[in-house]
C-alpha cells in the first residue's frame, strides 16, 4: 500500500469501517498469549473513536467478532467473550460522556445473556448521542446480514413474492440500515480481503490495506488512510467524480 503524506483535499469519510487485525500476531511478537494481544486491542479502540471523532467522521464500525471466530480455541473465545463484556461495562460511561452513540450489530441472539442485557443498557444509554456513532459488529458476517435482511423483508411483506424486492427495500432490513455504506474500508495487519464484512455495503467503498497491526495503530495511520481516502476518484461506476452509486 502506497502512503500518500497528505490529502489531495481535505475531504472527510463520512463513514469509516475497521477490520481490526493483528492482535494475536502483536502478542506472539511480544511473547504473550493472544488474550493479551486482544485486551491491548480493544483499548485501542478508545482513541481511534476520538480521533475520527476529532476529523469529523460521523460513523465508525469496527468489526469485532466474526460468525467464524467461534471456531477458535476455546479459552480464545472464552477471553473474547469475557473482554467484550468488560468493554460493554468499562467504556459506555466514557461514550456517554463524550457524545458517541454505541450500536452493535450481528446475531447477537448468540451471545449469553449477560452480554445481551449489557448490548441493550449500552445502547440504551448512548441512544441520544450524535458526536460519532459507533458500530461494534460482533458474531456477525456480511452473508449471514443479507439472509437476515431477505427474511426480515419477507416477514414484513407476508404474501408478496421476492421479485417485488429491489435493492433499496432489503437495504432497509440490513443490520446497519441505520447507517450510510462504508465511504472507507480499513483493514490493519497486512491482509488484504474483506472477510465477510458488511459484503452488502462496501460495494463501492474505498479499500486501504495497512500492514500496521491493530495494537499499533494509531491516529497516524488513520490519518494516512483518510489522506489516501481524499486522493481517490470515486466514479461509482459512472465517469467522474460527480457520480453517485448505483448511477
Amino acid at each position: 500500500m502506497s502512503i500518500v503524506s497528505s490529502p489531495v483535499n481535505q475531504t472527510v469519510p463520512q463513514h469509516i469501517a475497521i477490520i481490526m487485525d493483528g492482535n494475536r500476531r502483536w502478542a506472539k511478537k511480544m511473547g504473550m498469549p493472544a488474550a493479551v494481544g486482544h485486551a491491548s486491542g480493544a483499548r485501542q479502540v478508545r482513541s481511534i473513536v476520538q480521533a475520527c471523532a476529532d476529523r469529523g467522521v460521523r460513523y465508525l464500525t469496527l468489526f469485532a467478532f466474526s460468525t467464524e471466530n467461534w471456531q477458535r480455541p476455546q479459552d480464545e473465545v472464552s477471553s473474547l467473550m469475557a473482554l467484550l463484556a468488560l468493554y460493554l461495562k468499562k467504556e459506555v460511561n466514557d461514550m456517554n460522556a463524550k457524545g458517541v452513540r454505541l450500536k452493535v450489530v450481528g446475531n447477537t441472539s448468540g451471545f449469553d445473556a449477560k452480554i445481551q442485557e449489557l448490548i441493550r443498557n449500552a445502547q440504551d444509554k448512548t441512544a441520544h448521542n450524535d458526536a460519532i456513532t459507533l458500530t461494534v459488529a460482533a458474531n456477525y458476517g456480511g452473508r449471514w446480514d443479507v439472509v437476515q435482511a431477505v427474511k426480515a423483508w419477507q416477514a414484513a411483506h407476508p404474501g408478496q413474492p421476492v421479485e417485488t424486492m429491489d435493492e433499496a427495500a432489503l437495504s432497509a432490513h440490513l443490520d446497519t440500515a441505520y447507517a450510510p455504506d462504508p465511504d472507507l474500508l480499513i483493514r490493519t495487519g497486512g491482509e488484504s480481503r474483506i472477510s465477510n464484512f458488511m459484503l452488502w455495503q462496501l460495494a463501492y467503498t474505498e479499500l486501504f490495506f495497512t500492514d500496521a497491526l491493530w495494537p499499533n495503530f494509531t491516529a497516524d495511520v488513520l490519518d494516512q488512510a483518510i489522506a489516501w481516502y481524499g486522493s481517490r476518484d470515486r466514479r461509482f461506476g459512472g465517469s467522474g467524480a460527480e457520480s453517485t452509486p448505483n448511477a
